[in-house]
């Protein structure tokens, strides 16, 4: 096929059946391989569809400046954009950014701000606070603010939830993806739902992360936040785009079980996806109990594997933040080297 530009190849991901490592789950579980984008992830979509309502409504204007806070997918993605449509982009990022996603983002002539990621939100050095400084300062800027701009869940609503509705064939029953923003979750849920309500969301949320507990109890507790490696899943905020009324259930996931099913779907099902790949499978896994042979779970693979070879597909990275091994033990390490083979 042929295409103006490399936008036009957004979306239109495939799923891909899940044939080994869920032998022990009745249901037909399919992943949603969002790293078919251009741009390797999910974010694509809504960067795309942010920069464009922008340009609609005369808030970015040529020559103007595109500023975001991001783990690292949604920033690359709105780089991608600025690069073709000639703006300046510049980005917030936490200091547990992947250096792989760090490089990229300067690859493509992002400017990068490193900020701590173990401060409150309205610390004046977390990302949030750098970025809407950033934003006061630039003439001429468009702040992209993914966790509370509505453009974020139209994308997915208008895109990935029709997309997934027709690939299913509307046999759809679950739809589990992770959640951080919200957009990616909510927005294709209330599409699916308005096709069948019967069809269960699920949100995997980050030990670490507020929103489970949120949305079980309408509080916000500040005790649940405490540091985690998951990168791009749970946030200690609430964001808008996230609508806790679609969700019918959270499940939390931690960061070594998160890493070890992104291994397994790149060693037994040849799927090299990223950390919260991983979390989004464990997340399947978390409800195998609730499910039936005629169930059809569809579960999001956000992004791509190769944004994580020095953290997750790294063993040294993984034993020095202690994920690979539970306990000091040589007999358990011995045994714990043999599954990372096995994986």
């Amino acid at each position: 096929m042929r295409y103006d530009n490399i936008l036009e190849t957004i979306g239109n991901t495939p799923i891909i059946r899940i044939n080994h490592i869920g032998k022990g789950i009745k249901a037909t579980v399919y992943g949603k391989v969002e790293s078919f984008n251009p741009g390797h992830s999910a974010k694509d979509r809504i960067a795309l569809y942010m920069v464009e309502d922008a340009e609609k409504q005369g808030i970015l204007t040529p020559g103007g400046t595109v500023i975001e806070t991001t783990s690292g997918n949604t920033g690359f993605s709105l780089a991608m954009i600025s690069a073709i449509k000639g703006y300046r982009c510049i980005l917030c990022v936490p200091d547990k950014i992947s250096d792989e996603k760090l490089n990229m983002l300067r690859a493509i002539k992002a400017e990068v701000v490193v900020c701590p990621s173990n401060v409150k939100p309205d610390d004046p050095n977390s990302y949030y606070s750098q970025a809407k400084r950033i934003h006061q300062e630039t003439p001429n800027s468009f702040y992209a603010n993914q966790y509370f701009n509505a453009s974020n869940i139209e994308a997915h609503y208008r895109t990935t939830g029709p997309e997934i509705w027709k690939q299913t064939e509307g046999k759809i029953t679950h739809y589990v993806a992770p959640v951080g923003t919200g957009g990616t979750l909510c927005g294709t849920a209330r599409y699916l739902k308005e096709q069948n309500p019967n069809i269960r969301i699920i949100g995997v949320d980050a030990y670490g992360s507020v929103l489970k507990k949120f949305h079980e109890t309408g509080e916000f507790d500040e005790k649940e936040v405490y540091p985690y490696k998951l990168e791009a899943v749970g946030k200690n905020i609430i964001p808008d785009n996230v609508d806790f009324n679609i969700i019918d259930k959270f499940v939390k996931v931690d960061d070594k079980s998160s890493a070890f099913r992104a291994r397994q779907l790149a060693k037994r099902e040849g799927l090299f996806v990223g950390y919260s790949s991983g979390a989004s499978m464990q997340g399947v896994f978390s409800i195998k109990d609730e499910l039936k042979s005629d169930d059809f779970v569809v579960a999001l693979f956000p992004d791509h594997g190769s944004r994580y070879l020095g953290k997750i597909f790294n063993n040294e990275w993984l034993e020095e933040a202690g994920l690979l091994y539970g306990q000091n033990n040589y007999k358990y390490m011995l045994r714990f080297r043999k599954f990372l083979r096995s994986i």
